[in-house]
């Protein structure tokens, strides 16, 4: 049987208003959650709609719409007929919030990777508002580049990320997230988690807000940790929460807007759980031991020599949200899966992460703020620490055993970086905002004056201590400067340590003052090659427009762009290996290139960001770059190659190199 054209438009239109009537939704979604948890089979991989029908044909929902349509008998619509009604019906309905989960027809659980044996949270964000930061923003046209709003969840080794929506008083925020609650649990895989095995679940999802303005520089608005366990506690396994938004740093304290938050369980709870079970999970006294264990560690080091007390041993640093954590607790063994391959690829890739010092309010001192993993990686930019906590945990990963040390630069300026011990008893120091490794050679200070000392390349001058994820060790040697320094961690007369149960005790997974687990790095979204044409592009642009204001005319030259090439790979792979390769054969091309009489000169120059425009103004700033791009002469070609390296988390290193040739004049 088939319906024609007038009277499927007139079935639809009763079904909408009887759909709406009898929460046949509702209904619809309990019996598919019931049906994938009780027939379907382990091996297939998703329920077709003939299933589906079946399903509710045996529960009575279809007798039940149809005799509310004043259907005769349900047996003279054809399975074909009803499937015709359904997708009919389906494409015009406004999207439920639950479709992601359990409604959609063309193979639901492949698309979405849903496991029918496990537990999923489904986090929906309904919108923000009280932004007032954004009171005044003009509302932007329609194509109009305005600064975004994005939000980054993270939540036990999975990771989303929101649309942009414009900075507005009010954002448009509302997006879905599927969170499997016990991902890591594989041996757990054919075991539905229950209320109480939830309950035992301590990780929050950690919610970051970053803004982008219209230059594409990140700011770090927001960091909120997430505390999704009140659900466990709701009716049906749902819970409305609103969510107040703190600032970050010296604002912490500070609202900076509100999210409308619903949490939902699929499949839903058949149990729920009282509230005074979910809220009796929250206990600080493993905190409270290990504040007074350090207290009485730190007096036993002022003990040993008074002067102690002016060194920069560091055992609690404030987070973003100017929390206090043991620093220890910033520190896990971080895997890069297959986006790393080397321990000086990962340096490399640290180094490129920007560098910006945590924004202050006024004059005085430096403004402490170490931030969460999650927070550092979405902004893209950090201060040493930021970048020193994440060199540390990707090598511990690749299985060195490394540590943050804290101590001071020349001037007294504090600093942090990184120390690996190696099986030979190598001391070797990695500068994370650099890349540069140091190789540590103690200088003896009972040596005879005229006896030759090693000189020291680091930039470090003072040592306070040195820690990571199980072990904090404070300097107690006379001298706490680092070229004298003995780095023999076993020799308690020169390292005091702490207890390594203290320190597990608030840094293992669990313990409320210690950040959950360390999100997974993310593959790069960046397309190299397009990327360096376009800011290669409009660099040309910006050069021809600055030597047309000075009356000069432009020709670039493709080929000599072009031979520039391997000398910005050379010097990338260099960064990344501290091997020189490759510049032998530039030479000798550009040699080829150049006719006699003439003058070549370039200028290559290496930037952490993509701003074509911010890069141009920074090259023109030395007068080596000036004289290229401002190049008089006879028959002046200029040439220009830009290659973009990408990193995970979308990081770049952007090479640059200007170049001319012109025939000399005598």
């Amino acid at each position: 049987m088939s319906l024609p054209p007038e009277k499927a438009s007139e079935l639809k239109q009763l079904i909408h208003q009887q759909l709406s009537k009898m929460d046949v939704h509702g209904r619809i979604r309990e019996i598919l959650a019931e049906t994938i948890r009780e027939e379907l089979a382990p091996d297939q991989q998703h329920l077709s709609t003939e299933d589906l029908i079946k399903a509710l044909r045996r529960r009575g929902i279809i007798d039940d719409v149809m005799k509310e349509l004043n259907f005769v008998t349900v047996s003279n619509l054809s399975g074909k007929t009803i499937k015709s009604v359904i997708d009919s019906v389906d494409q015009d309905l406004p999207s439920s919030p639950k479709q992601p989960v359990c409604f959609d027809k063309q193979s639901t659980l492949k698309k979405t990777n849903i496991d029918p044996t496990r537990r999923y949270l489904y986090l929906q964000v309904l919108g923000g508002k009280a932004f007032l930061e954004h009171l005044q923003e003009p509302e932007p046209l329609p194509g109009q580049v305005c600064s975004t709003f994005t939000l980054c969840l993270h939540y036990r080794n999975q990771r989303f990320r929101s649309k942009p929506v414009p900075c507005a008083c009010e954002p448009d925020f509302h997006d879905g997230f599927l969170l499997e609650v016990h991902r890591e649990n594989l041996g757990d895989g054919t075991r539905m988690a229950d209320s109480t095995t939830m309950l035992s679940i301590s990780d929050p999802i950690h919610m970051v807000l970053i803004k982008t303005d219209i230059f594409g520089e990140t700011t770090l608005v927001a960091s909120y940790f997430l505390e999704w366990r009140s659900v466990l506690g709701s009716e049906n396994g749902v819970t409305n929460l609103t969510v107040e938004l703190m600032g970050v740093g010296t604002e912490s304290k500070v609202s900076v807007g509100i999210l409308n938050i619903k949490l939902e369980m699929y499949p839903p709870l058949n149990q729920t759980l009282s509230q005074e079970v979910v809220n009796t999970q929250k206990t600080a006294e493993k905190e409270r031991l290990f504040l007074v264990y350090a207290k009485q560690w730190w007096r036993e080091y002022l003990q040993i020599r008074p002067s102690h007390n002016s060194r920069l041993v560091k055992i609690f640093a404030q987070d973003e949200n100017g929390i206090n954590r043991p620093v220890c607790s910033y520190i896990k063994p971080l895997r890069a899966g297959r986006l790393l391959d080397t321990p000086r690829q990962a340096a490399r890739f640290v180094n490129v992460l920007g560098y910006e010092r945590a924004p202050v309010i006024g004059g005085g001192g430096k403004q402490e703020q170490w931030c969460t993993l999650l927070a550092f990686l979405c902004r893209n930019k950090g201060d040493c620490e930021d970048h020193a906590n994440l060199l540390c945990s990707l090598l511990l990963g690749y299985g060195l055993e490394a540590f943050v040390c804290v101590g001071t630069k020349a001037k007294g300026v504090p600093h942090a970086w990184v120390m690996t011990c190696g099986t030979d008893g190598t001391i070797t120091f990695w500068e994370s905002l650099t890349g540069h490794r140091y190789i540590h050679k103690p200088t003896n200070p009972d040596e005879p004056p005229l006896a030759e000392q090693p000189k020291p390349l680091y930039p470090y001058r003072t040592i306070g201590c040195v820690f990571n994820h199980q072990m904090f060790l404070g300097n107690c040697q006379p001298s706490d400067a680092v070229e004298t320094c003995i780095f023999d961690l076993n020799d308690e007369s020169k390292w005091k340590p702490m207890s390594e149960e203290a320190i597990k005790s608030v840094c293992a997974p669990g313990a409320t003052t210690s950040l959950p687990p360390f999100p997974p790095l993310c593959a790069s979204t960046i397309d190299a090659s397009v990327t360096s044409n376009e800011i290669e592009m409009q660099l040309r642009l910006l050069v021809s427009e600055h030597r047309k204001d000075l009356g000069l005319t432009t020709v670039w030259e493709d080929q000599l762009s072009y031979l520039l090439s391997p000398a910005l790979a050379s010097y990338e792979f260099e960064r990344t290996t501290s091997i020189s390769a490759g510049n032998e054969e530039f030479q000798d091309a550009i040699r080829r290139a150049v006719p006699d009489g003439h003058t070549f000169k370039g200028f290559p120059i290496h930037f952490v960001y993509r701003n074509a425009r911010r890069a141009f103004a920074t090259c023109l700033r030395s007068p080596f770059c000036e004289e290229i791009i401002c190049c008089r002469g006879d028959q002046v070609r200029l040439a220009v190659r830009v290659r973009v390296f990408t990193y995970p988390e979308s990081a770049c290193a952007v090479w640059i190199m200007f170049a001319c040739k012109y025939r000399s004049v005598l």
